[in-house]
C-alpha cells in the first residue's frame, strides 16, 4: 500500500499563512510540573490524508545498511548504515521511555535540500530505533542529518526521557551545503513548554552546555544569508530562520498561548500576541504552572477549542444552531474585499493519531494513544514495553482509502462525524464517555504498575504483563466505541433526543419498542437571531 496514504503530508510554508491545513501541536511538561513526577509530552499528528495507526519496529537480524524512505510521501531516498544495536519502539515511544515528537515551522524556503539523504519523519523514527537518552537523541539526529543530508524544511522537535525534556530546531543550509543549522534547550524543571508549528528558540545561552547546545555555525549560516548581523549573543533562531507573520502567530503561537493560558497564570497579557495583532509582545519559550499538572490535565489541553477566550469556536455564528467548535478548509475567506480567518484550534478534525508520552522514573513508560480528533476520542495505555501492537491500531488493518470495522481509526471517526453535526449534544455525550474511560484507566495502570513492580526481578513476566494490559485495553475501548457508535444513533436520531432513566430507554408502558420522553433541544439564541435578521420576512409567522 502507498504510504502516502499513511503518512502525515507538512507543508512547510506553513509559516505563511493559517491557510495550510496539516500540522501537529506538542506540549511538554516536565518531572517537578507534573503530579506524578513523569516527564511528559502530547502530540497531535494533523493531515487530512493521514491514518493513525500505531507504528512499531522490532529489532532483527543485523544488516550493514538501511533503506530510508521519506515519511511525508513515500519516496525511496537511499541508504544509510545501520546501526549495529537497536531497540524495540512503539510509535513515538521506544523501550527505553524515550519519546520524540514533532512539529513543522517550514521556515527559510532557501535552506531546503531536495537531494538530503533524510527526512524529518525518518530522524524521529531511525533515533528511537538508537537512543536511549533525549541528550543522545539529540547527539543521533544531527549525526544523521550532518552525515547523509536533510531534505526536509524546519522542524521542532519534543525529546523527553525519564530525567530531562528538550525542545530542539533545526533546519537546513540549503542545497549546495549539506547538514543542518540548530539549537536544543532543555526545559527547566518545574515549567512547561510547547510548539505549534513555528520556532520558538529566540536568543540563547552560549556558554551553558548542560543546558543548552547548539551547532558551531548556527549564527553563521544566517549571517551568510544576509537574515542576521551582529553579536552571537543577540542571535535568535526563531527570527533568523522562521520570521513571525500573522499566520504564524494566530494559526500557531495561539495554541501555545491557549496551553500555557490553562495552566499558568498571567497569560491573558499576550492576547495580542497570540490573535496575531502584536509580534513584539512574544510569549516566552517555557512557564512554571499555577499548579502541577495531571496527566489527565494534559489530555484534556490537547481537546481545546480556544474555549473562554475571544477566539471561542463555539459561540460566534460559525458554531451554527449547535456549538460546533470546527470550521471546514479552507481557512481564510474573502467577503467584499476584506480577508477573513477561521481559527486553527489545537483540537481538529484532521487529527490521524493523537498521544500524551508519559516518561516515569522507575516505572514503565506509558504512550497514551487515540486515533482522529483528540476532542471527541479517548486515549488508551500502551505500555512502551509491550511487544504486540492492539489489532484495532495495526497499520495493516485498513488506511485512509480502506474502511475497517475492527479499526479504531474508522471508528472514532464514525463517531466524530456525528458529534460534528450535533455539538452541544451528541459531542457532551461523547466526552461523557471519553472522560468516564480516561478516568478509569489512570487508576488501572496505577495498579497494572503495582503488578509489573511485584515481578521485576523477572523481566519476561512484566513485559508479558505488561503487554497483556495493553491489548486488552485497546480491544475494550474499541468495543466500548463501537457500542457507543450505536447508541447515540439510536438516542439522537432525526434531531431528537430520547429521555433515558438508569435502566436504558424509558419504556412508557407501551411496550419497549416505543420510547418514552422525546426532547427537543432546538437552536441557540444567537443562531435564531442570525436567521431572524437574514430571512425573517419570509419566515415570520403571520397571526
Amino acid at each position: 500500500m502507498n504510504r502516502l496514504l499513511k503518512t502525515i503530508t507538512l507543508v512547510g510554508a506553513f509559516i505563511a499563512g493559517i491557510a495550510t491545513a496539516d500540522a501537529c501541536t506538542n506540549f511538554i511538561v516536565t518531572r517537578g510540573a507534573s503530579t506524578d513526577g513523569s516527564n511528559m509530552v502530547t502530540y497531535a499528528a494533523d493531515s487530512h490524508q493521514l491514518y493513525g495507526p500505531l507504528y512499531s519496529y522490532v529489532p532483527g537480524k543485523y544488516t550493514e545498511w538501511m533503506d530510508v524512505t521519506e515519511w511525508d510521501t513515500g519516496r525511496y531516498i537511499g541508504k544509510i548504515r545501520q546501526a549495529p544495536v537497536t531497540y524495540r519502539t512503539l510509535g513515538n515511544s521506544n523501550e527505553h521511555s524515550l519519546f520524540i515528537t514533532e512539529t513543522t515551522f517550514g521556515g527559510r524556503p532557501e535552506l531546503e535540500d531536495p537531494n538530503g539523504g533524510i527526512d524529518y519523519g525518518s530522524l524521529i523514527y531511525i533515533t528511537l530505533q538508537r537512543a536511549k537518552t533525549a541528550r543522545e537523541a539529540i547527539d543521533i539526529i544531527v549525526d544523521l542529518a550532518n552525515t547523509y543530508g536533510y531534505c526536509s524544511s524546519g522542524e521542532s522537535f519534543s525529546l523527553i526521557d525519564t530525567e530531562e525534556a528538550w525542545i530542539m530546531e533545526l533546519i537546513g543550509k540549503g542545497p549546495e551545503d549539506k547538514g543542518i543549522v540548530w539549537v536544543a534547550r532543555r526545559i527547566p524543571d518545574g515549567y512547561v513548554s510547547a510548539h505549534a508549528n513555528q520556532a520558538r528558540i529566540p536568543t540563547f545561552p552560549w556558554d551553558d552546555p548542560e543546558n543548552c547546545i547548539y551547532a558551531p555555525d548556527v549564527a553563521d549560516v544566517a549571517r551568510k544569508f544576509g537574515w542576521f548581523e551582529g553579536e552571537n549573543k543577540d542571535f535568535s533562531f526563531a527570527d533568523a530562520y522562521a520570521p513571525l507573520d500573522f499566520g504564524a502567530m494566530r494559526g500557531c503561537e495561539a495554541r501555545v498561548w491557549a496551553f500555557f493560558r490553562t495552566v499558568a497564570d498571567d497569560m491573558d497579557k499576550y492576547e495580542d500576541y497570540a490573535m496575531g495583532h502584536n509580534k513584539e509582545n512574544r510569549m516566552p519559550l517555557w512557564v512554571m504552572p499555577r499548579e502541577k499538572v495531571s496527566p489527565k490535565q494534559l489530555m484534556d489541553c490537547m481537546r481545546d477549542h480556544y474555549e473562554g477566550t475571544k477566539m471561542d469556536m463555539t459561540t460566534d455564528i460559525g458554531a451554527g444552531g449547535e456549538g460546533c467548535p470546527y470550521r471546514w478548509r479552507p481557512m481564510y475567506f474573502e467577503v467584499d474585499g476584506v480577508e477573513y480567518c477561521n481559527e486553527r484550534a489545537t483540537a481538529t478534525q484532521q487529527t490521524g493519531f493523537w498521544l500524551v508520552g508519559q516518561a516515569r522514573p522507575e516505572k514503565v513508560g506509558i504512550l497514551w494513544f487515540g486515533a482522529d480528533d483528540a476532542a471527541t476520542s479517548p486515549l488508551t495505555p500502551i505500555y512502551v514495553t509491550s511487544t504486540e501492537v492492539p489489532w484495532c491500531f495495526s497499520e495493516e488493518n485498513g488506511s485512509i482509502l480502506e474502511y475497517s470495522d475492527t479499526s479504531m481509526f474508522w471508528i472514532t471517526n464514525r463517531v466524530a462525524q456525528f458529534a460534528y453535526l450535533r455539538y452541544n449534544t451528541v459531542g457532551k455525550t461523547v466526552r461523557e464517555r471519553v472522560d468516564a474511560w480516561e478516568n478509569a484507566m489512570i487508576k488501572e495502570v496505577e495498579e497494572m504498575d503495582k503488578l509489573i513492580a511485584s515481578v521485576s526481578n523477572k523481566p519476561k513476566k512484566a513485559c508479558k504483563l505488561a503487554t497483556e494490559f495493553t491489548i486488552e485495553s485497546a480491544q475494550t475501548i474499541f468495543d466500548k466505541w463501537v457500542e457507543l457508535d450505536k447508541y447515540l444513533m439510536v438516542k439522537y436520531i432525526d434531531g431528537n433526543v430520547k429521555g433515558e432513566d438508569e435502566n436504558g430507554f424509558i419504556d412508557n408502558g407501551n411496550g419497549k419498542d416505543i420510547p418514552g420522553k422525546i426532547i427537543q433541544p432546538g437552536y441557540s439564541e444567537k443562531w435564531k437571531r442570525a436567521v431572524a435578521a437574514d430571512n425573517g420576512e419570509v419566515l415570520k409567522v403571520v397571526k
